[in-house]
């Protein structure tokens, strides 16, 4: 794959202008082998001007009606499937994503517009009765919820196609126009998404692609003051400038966590060692609910681990286009270093490596640690990488106190035989979802999904991002 990608905006694509002396390429590399894939325009001021004020128009001169947004979605979603192993090619090549999962993840932003499409004809509000309020007898109310208007849309290299879907679907269901700035790493699922949602029928406008900089083109974005909502998946330090950037107006944050998952001593130990190893190396590990740890009853510690360390051993690395590829590279070599690098710190300071540990350029050796400490870079940070450590617990309340000490809280997962230990972590445990016999990774699309603490504000999910997406309007009558 070489390709030259443009942004799109009003519609018409727009490549580097010849003579404009602001514009810029960014190179993209395959993060296999690094060699050159295509390259991107980075915007210039003008051109996110232009993005902006291209979504403003069309929302002020052509509102959608629900049916329209449903009917653009649907035909998304259909030239998506149609489109799949293309699609899933270019995120295998551009994200390093072993290409079976890439094609998952293209038939999850298929279900996500389409459920998106869904959501669009069941927007409501509901009746108020205002009239039992004293003096308020002649009185009659209902509430309607209305599009905040112009959207922003930031979204992280790691799901570069289904994150994109989960910010874009919403916000076009919900009635709004988006200016998108998507990953300079991973662009062209992004301009293939543009190129079929203006084949499905979406007005020139209502979605824009700039890229760029966080620097530049991310500052020009939040200093806009035309956007009502930001919708952002990222890192913390990122989500907290956006934040601080942007005052009173409205914003969904996925900032991401460092998931743990407990492993309780009456749990089905070959179920929950199975679902660890998926759930700690798919996609190297740069998933932000990635399993990262692992809190093991002391009692079977020797039991799990002489299930799950074979497992791992057996993942294949290598070449994401290989069919049978397990784990890919990560997106770069220097997050590869930074791993590394922390691996090596924790075993600078007692950590035991029970397997891997090892780096090749870009590619990682998929790692479990023991004898970790809660300080530890690998612990108590986000690793994002195909790191797991094991962390061992005598008591329940033990088990929650560790999942909760962290300064994230995405997802939790829990392996038991017994409901009310269930209910007990689903009560106790500080973050935005309980994944009861499973791992934190378990995600699909129309759920709630969002965090607490430094995993951000706000829900994605079609449904409730629609809601965060829409303003709650009330219609009083006096009669």
């Amino acid at each position: 794959m070489s390709e030259q990608g443009k942004m799109l905006i009003n519609g018409q694509w727009r490549g580097v202008i010849a003579g404009r002396t602001d514009a810029a390429v960014i190179k993209v590399r395959a993060p296999y082998d690094g060699r050159s894939i295509g390259f991107i325009p980075e915007a210039g001021r003008k051109d996110v001007d232009d993005a902006i004020t291209a979504a403003e128009t069309a929302f002020r001169q052509r509102r959608l009606s629900p049916y329209e947004r449903y009917e653009i979605l649907s035909n998304t979603s259909r030239l998506l499937e149609a489109q799949k192993e293309e699609i899933a090619h270019i995120l295998s090549e551009e994200a390093g994503k072993p290409v079976r999962d890439a094609r998952i993840e293209v038939i999850r932003a298929v279900q996500t517009f389409l459920t998106s499409a869904e959501e669009a004809k069941r927007i409501h509000g509901e009746g108020v009765p205002v009239e039992a309020a004293k003096g308020s007898e002649n009185r009659a109310a209902f509430t309607i919820r209305v599009p905040v208007g112009l959207i922003c849309a930031i979204s992280p290299f790691n799901f570069p196609l289904n994150l994109v879907a989960h910010k874009i679907g919403p916000a076009i269901a919900a009635g709004n126009a988006v200016v998108l700035k998507p990953s300079n790493l991973t662009p062209f699922s992004a301009i293939r998404l543009g190129e079929i949602m203006t084949k499905a029928g979406l007005p020139p406008g209502y979605l824009n692609i700039v890229f760029g900089a966080g620097g530049t083109v991310g500052e020009w974005l939040l200093a806009d003051p035309r956007f009502a909502l930001y919708t952002f998946t990222g890192s913390p330090p990122v989500g907290k400038r956006l934040r601080e950037a942007i005052g009173l107006r409205r914003a969904i944050l996925e900032l991401g966590s460092n998931s743990a998952t407990i492993i309780h001593n009456d749990a089905d130990i070959q179920r929950a060692s199975q679902a660890c190893v998926r759930a700690g190396f798919s996609y190297a590990g740069q998933v932000c609910i990635s399993l990262q740890r692992i809190l093991l009853h002391r009692d079977i510690r020797t039991k799990f681990l002489d299930m799950f360390i074979p497992s791992v051993e057996k993942l294949k690395s290598g070449n994401p286009l290989d069919e049978d590829t397990d784990v890919g590279p990560m997106i770069t070599e220097d997050a590869a270093i930074r791993a590394e690098e922390w691996i090596k710190e924790a075993v600078s300071k007692g950590a035991k490596p029970l397997t891997g540990g090892r780096r090749i350029g870009s590619m990682v050796q998929p790692t479990v640690l023991t004898h970790v400490e809660s300080r530890m870079k690998v612990v108590c940070h986000e690793v994002f990488a195909p790191v797991v450590t094991i962390q061992e617990y005598s008591t329940m309340e033990e088990a929650i106190g560790m999942v909760n000490d962290s300064e994230y809280g995405l997802q939790a997962g829990i392996f038991t035989s017994d409901i009310g230990i269930a209910f007990k972590v689903a009560r106790e445990a500080q973050v935005g979802g309980v994944m009861v016999n499973d791992t934190s990774m378990f995600r699909v699309d129309p759920m709630p999904y969002g965090g607490v603490k430094a995993s951000g504000i706000g829900r994605e999910g079609p449904r409730y991002a629609i809601e965060e997406m829409t303003d709650l309007k009330i219609i009083v009558f006096n009669l």
